[in-house]
């Protein structure tokens, strides 16, 4: 029996528990313990009960257990490296870590700090919380793992394999850097606007959004192009990139962005993460960030509103 800790009990951290349980010993390790009765609901609509084995940081401190053959980090960007040094004293240090965190801030980060392996996944599997038991897998999508130097190619083919088993649909890849870089263009597109506005994904497609989402595209677009990031599909520059973008948003009409869930339940967002990279190298190649820029103040603004009010 393969062992996987999954330490952050979100969104994708509880659909990557639900699908993995059957075929794994799965843990979710988060600051909490949760019921551990927990339900999925199903792209079909339908609802699955699973028990899932649930402890805190501190039960795993008190309570020696299997190693993990992998830790799978499922927290926010932000949260990622003190996730990791919250466990990094009760696993050994050659352990292979799996980041699944939007944007491109913790993914070097930890690569340059852990000395064992280091796999990153993009995904655009859609999913939600709806309380402390259940979770929406709201749309079937694509993921994608490698790790950033291109070292463990057998390890990343190992680990999409269990996920794919196990109804992941996933592919070991030895471009990861490009598919992140490919995931938070879309992330750019999408997280913002949709948290901003409070809409479900599917929304941006009407008139009052659909004319945002492209001058967002526009600027990511030539920021990808500067940093030698080739457009997704085969395609040709703004339009391939825009035609992306259309396809998250169809597959994920219904869900509910991570971003968008971070404002309803006032946490700070992965805004540094997504938006930060991108700004970062807009300066940095004298290209016009604009639009991203106005996306970042006003969901600082927007943030500041409830964190403050503490």
């Amino acid at each position: 029996m393969t062992y996987h800790w999954i330490l952050g009990p979100g969104a994708i951290g509880r659909l990557l528990a639900h699908s993995l349980t059957p075929l794994a010993a799965v843990t979710l390790i988060g600051r909490r313990s949760l019921p551990g009765q927990q339900t999925l609901t199903t792209p079909e609509g339908k609802t699955l009960g699973r028990l899932l084995n649930s402890l805190t940081v501190a039960d795993l401190e008190a309570d020696a257990r299997e190693a993990p053959a992998f830790v799978h980090i499922t927290t926010k960007a932000m949260a990622a490296e003190a996730a990791l040094e919250s466990i990094a004293s009760v696993i050994s240090p050659t352990t292979p870590l799996v980041l699944w965190q939007n944007g491109f801030l913790a993914q070097p980060r930890i690569t340059q700090a852990w000395p064992g392996p280091v796999l990153c996944a993009t995904t655009t599997e859609g999913a939600y919380l709806t309380s402390d038991n259940g979770v929406v897998h709201a749309g079937r999508g694509a993921t994608f793992v490698g790790d950033l130097n291109h070292q463990y190619g057998e390890l990343s083919q190992t680990l999409a394999e269990t996920l794919t088993q196990a109804g992941l649909a996933t592919t070991a890849v030895d471009d990861i850097r490009s598919r992140l870089w490919q995931k938070l263009a879309v992330n750019a597109a999408i997280n913002p606007l949709v948290a901003l506005h409070g809409v479900r994904n599917g929304q941006l497609s009407s008139e009052a959004y659909a004319g945002r989402v492209q001058a967002v595209v526009k600027e990511v677009a030539a920021i990808m192009q500067a940093e030698g990031i080739q457009p997704p599909n085969d395609g040709q520059g703004e339009a391939a990139w825009l035609a992306l973008v259309w396809q998250v948003v169809e597959n994920t009409a219904r869900n509910k962005a991570s971003m968008l869930q971070d404002v309803e339940a006032k946490r700070p967002t992965e805004r540094e993460a997504i938006l930060g990279p991108l700004i970062e190298n807009a300066q940095r190649h004298g290209l016009p960030y604009d639009v991203l820029q106005v996306l970042d103040a006003d969901l600082a603004t927007l943030e500041a509103s409830y964190l403050n009010a503490r």
